[in-house]
């Protein structure tokens, strides 16, 4: 029987991501995730490809969503009385268009001093409207696709047996920017062949693979680059069709409600996967 292991929520797309006991799912996934992001001043997303620093920014928002706090090492913390009601502006997500409501001069200030760049923070408008792509659409804040990203641990144990093989130690599961980590399946990449998951109240549908960039080559205690793993041993045995390497899976949600670490995990439904290990 597989379970869930942990639960990880990112209220600020590119920063540090906060464990939790149980959570909310929304239309958009675990309960604030992704709402909010780090932009430059021309409203151009910023991600841990080019501000590592974001990593050790580290967040957190009150159950309702009112109140932010963030926290940095030698900056202490900024706390932000989110407003869902102020002007929208123009903000850019991998060329893509959206709008973002924008949180104050303090948070700003406080963000340009920690990425030593001129930066803001934006949240998601209530009317956010985006269709993510994949096998099922759906929806999501700002994350990079789908709602939610599902890893299990067998996965990572691959990983880690393909990381020794050339005396890399292993890598923590943080590296991979999971939001539900499941445990139980024996075979590596259950994940990608697991279609329809029922987790406590929710429903959940495969959209597709998660495709990994240089993010997963941040250590995400530091905020530095530490390269070239695991891209390099991934691209061994991981490559996707369409390019690049693929580990873990994104899904969709089909209805929302509570989750909770220990809730099982029950594949309603299973699919071919795009790519098998070993491939």
């Amino acid at each position: 029987m597989a379970d869930v292991v942990e639960l990880i929520c990112y209220p600020v797309k590119g920063c540090a991501g906060t464990s939790m006991g149980e959570a909310s799912v929304t239309p958009a996934g675990l309960a604030h995730d992704r709402s909010f992001m780090v932009v430059s001043d021309a409203g151009v997303y910023r991600t841990q490809r080019r501000d590592p620093r974001l990593a050790v920014i580290r967040p957190d928002i009150t159950a309702d969503g009112d109140r932010l706090t963030l926290r940095a090492p030698g900056h202490g913390s900024v706390e932000v009385d989110v407003d869902t009601s102020g002007a929208r502006r123009p903000v850019d997500l991998f060329g893509a268009a959206y709008q973002g409501i924008d949180q104050g001069e303090p948070v700003a200030g406080w963000l340009t001093r920690v990425l030593g760049a001129p930066s803001r923070l934006v949240r998601v408008p209530p009317e956010h409207r985006r269709v993510t792509d994949g096998r099922i659409p759906g929806t999501s804040g700002y994350a990079d696709s789908s709602a939610l990203h599902v890893m299990s641990r067998s996965t990572l144990d691959l990983l880690h047996r393909r990381l020794a093989d050339r005396g890399v130690p292993p890598l923590p599961m943080d590296r991979f920017r999971p939001n539900i980590v499941v445990d139980g399946w024996d075979e590596p990449h259950t994940e990608d062949r697991a279609h329809l998951l029922t987790i406590g109240g929710t429903e959940l549908g495969y959209t597709k693979l998660a495709i990994r960039c240089a993010v997963t080559m941040v250590d995400q205690g530091t905020g530095t680059a530490a390269g070239p793993e695991p891209l390099r041993t991934l691209a061994g045995y991981r490559r996707a069709a369409e390019g690049g390497v693929a580990f873990g899976a994104k899904f969709a949600v089909l209805r929302t409600g509570k989750l909770s670490v220990g809730d099982d995990v029950l594949v309603g439904r299973w699919g071919e996967s795009e790519l098998r290990p070993g491939s």
